[in-house]
C-alpha cells in the first residue's frame, strides 16, 4: 500500500435494486391516478357483487333514488327531454327484463334451451335476456345520470312536455301490447316460481298405480 496515497473511499453498490415504496414515489401522476382509479373499481365491484342476494333493499333504494329525482324534476319544472330520454332508456331496458334470452322465433337457429310448449314438455325455468341484476343495475345508474344532469342548464331544452309525455305513453302501449302478445303466442310467462311441483292426488294415483301387483 502506498503511505503516500490518500484514504480510499468506498464506491455505492448501483446495483441493488429499488425498494417497491422508492417506486411508487418515482411514478407518473397518470400512474398513480391509473392505480387508484383501479383500487376503487375493485372495492366497487366487491360492493356490488355484495349486494346481489339483497334484492328488497337494492329495488327500495332504486325506488328512493326514483323519487328524489322525480322531486327534482318538480320543483326545478324542467329537463323534460332527459326524462323523455330516460323514459325510453327504462322501456328498452323492460323490453329485455320480459323477453326470454332465447327468442322462441329463431330457436330453430339457435343451439340454445327453448320453451316447452306443452305442458309433458321437460320444465325449465325462465332464463332473461337482461338478468334481474343487470336491469336494476342499468336503471338505478340511469336515474343517477340523469339526476346529475339536472344540475346542467345545457340539458334544460325548452319543450312542450304534454307532448312528450302523450308519446312516451303511446310507444309504452304499442310496445307492451306486443310483447304480451309475443307472450301469448309462445306461451310463456317472464317470472319462474321455482321447480315444477303436482299436486297430492296425481302424485298419491301415480304411487297407487305403481303399488299395483302384476298379475
Amino acid at each position: 500500500m502506498d503511505p503516500g496515497a490518500g484514504p480510499t473511499t468506498a464506491t455505492p453498490n448501483t446495483d441493488v435494486p429499488p425498494s417497491a415504496g422508492s417506486l411508487h414515489s418515482t411514478d407518473t401522476p397518470a400512474a398513480a391516478v391509473q392505480r387508484w382509479a383501479f383500487v376503487v373499481s375493485q372495492r366497487y365491484q366487491h360492493l356490488l357483487d355484495k349486494s346481489t342476494p339483497f334484492l328488497l333493499y337494492r329495488w327500495i333504494a332504486f325506488f328512493a333514488i326514483a323519487f328524489i329525482y322525480g322531486i327534482r324534476v318538480f320543483f326545478v319544472q324542467g329537463f323534460y327531454v332527459v326524462s323523455y330520454a330516460l323514459g325510453i332508456y327504462i322501456l328498452n331496458l323492460l323490453i329485455g327484463f320480459l323477453s326470454p334470452q332465447v327468442d322462441p322465433e329463431f330457436q330453430d337457429l339457435s343451439d340454445g334451451p327453448t320453451l316447452p310448449s306443452r305442458s309433458s314438455d321437460e320444465f325449465r325455468p325462465f332464463v332473461r335476456r337482461l338478468p334481474e341484476f343487470k336491469f336494476w343495475y342499468s336503471i338505478t345508474k340511469a336515474f343517477c345520470i340523469a339526476f346529475v344532469l339536472t344540475f346542467f342548464s345545457a340539458f334544460d331544452v325548452p319543450v312542450f312536455w304534454p307532448i312528450l309525455l302523450f308519446y312516451w305513453v303511446i310507444l309504452f302501449t304499442l310496445t307492451m301490447k306486443k310483447q304480451i302478445l309475443h307472450m301469448v303466442k309462445y306461451k310463456y310467462v317472464p317470472f319462474s316460481f321455482g321447480k315444477q311441483t303436482y299436486n297430492g292426488k296425481r302424485a298419491a294415483s301415480t304411487e297407487s298405480t305403481t303399488l299395483l301387483p302384476k298379475d
